[in-house]
């Protein structure tokens, strides 16, 4: 072991004061829950992708995972895998989904999560990445299949650079996962819901109540829950006892059905507007 990775094992777990710890502190204050809209870079072109960035901020996003699409999304369902690759066939690429981040910037300090798989992020290079990701002013970083044991690569780079790497968590997480995700855990924690891919089963609030209060009185950072949401109640529930609720596969299905750019657009802001309403409606735990 390297005395980089040494001292890597042992640092303690802080959450970083930049916008993402600045946002969730401020919903903090207002006894809210985070709603984080996940999309899906270059569904129906990065031109509309820009449109729905500045619409979901609008309509209340409080942080904005921003899918890199790959072609092979082993977490992801049949939702996310088919609007990844028309997201490929629209040319979308790593470069250009940050160059779509700097344009943001310019018009939002919302918090961007990069979400994608460690192919094309490792194949960009972790130092590369790293300081691209920094100058493009995204905030964290989430590689879904890269766990805390191997993650050293991006992760510490991200760090220096004051970005956040976050880690999955989820039903079938051992009392040992917990702890070592913990114990790394940057930005916020992602709960995955429901055993399996995304957008196939549908989120039990009732089900993860208990662990995810238990995760969350343990953890340096919030913890947000993923997967299987879809409606305002789910939201409401998920409110009460988490930090974030986060909704993807949702979305996605709107744009996959939507009959123009503008119809998908408008619907996905209608619903975007309803689901973070309901993170408003919250009974602290």
């Amino acid at each position: 072991m390297t005395a980089r990775a040494r001292a890597a094992e042992s640092e303690p777990a802080t959450a970083s004061e930049g916008r993402l710890a600045r946002r969730f502190a401020m919903l903090r204050e207002r006894d809210e829950a985070a709603f984080v809209p996940f999309v899906m870079s270059g569904d129906r072109g990065l031109d509309t992708t820009a449109t729905l960035l500045d619409e979901l901020v609008e309509a209340g996003a409080d942080v904005i995972e921003l899918g890199v699409p790959f072609s092979d999304p082993m977490a992801d369902g049949p939702v996310l895998q088919r609007a990844a690759t028309r997201a490929i066939s629209a040319g979308t690429t790593l470069p250009r989904v940050l160059e779509l981040v700097v344009e943001f910037r310019r018009r939002s300090d919302v918090p961007i999560v990069l979400f994608g798989y460690a192919n094309p992020f490792f194949r960009y290079g972790p130092e590369r990445l790293a300081d691209a990701a920094a100058k493009a002013g995204v905030d964290a970083i989430l590689c879904v299949d890269t766990p805390p044991e191997e993650a050293d690569e991006l992760r510490l780079p991200l760090r220096d650079r004051g970005l956040d790497m976050i880690f999955l968590l989820a039903p079938t997480s051992t009392p040992a996962r917990i702890r070592r995700v913990l114990s790394v855990a940057g930005g916020f924690v992602y709960f995955v819901s429901v055993a399996g891919v995304t957008g196939v089963k549908t989120a039990d609030p009732g089900a993860i109540e208990a662990l995810v209060s238990r995760i969350r009185r343990r953890s340096p950072v919030p913890v947000g829950v993923g997967f299987g949401i879809s409606t305002p109640g789910q939201a409401r529930d998920l409110s009460r006892f988490s930090d974030a609720v986060i909704v993807g596969s949702h979305f996605s299905k709107i744009f996959e059905d939507a009959s123009d750019d503008a119809e998908a657009v408008r619907e996905v802001v209608r619903s975007a507007r309803e689901l973070k309403a309901a993170t408003r409606r919250r009974t602290s735990p």
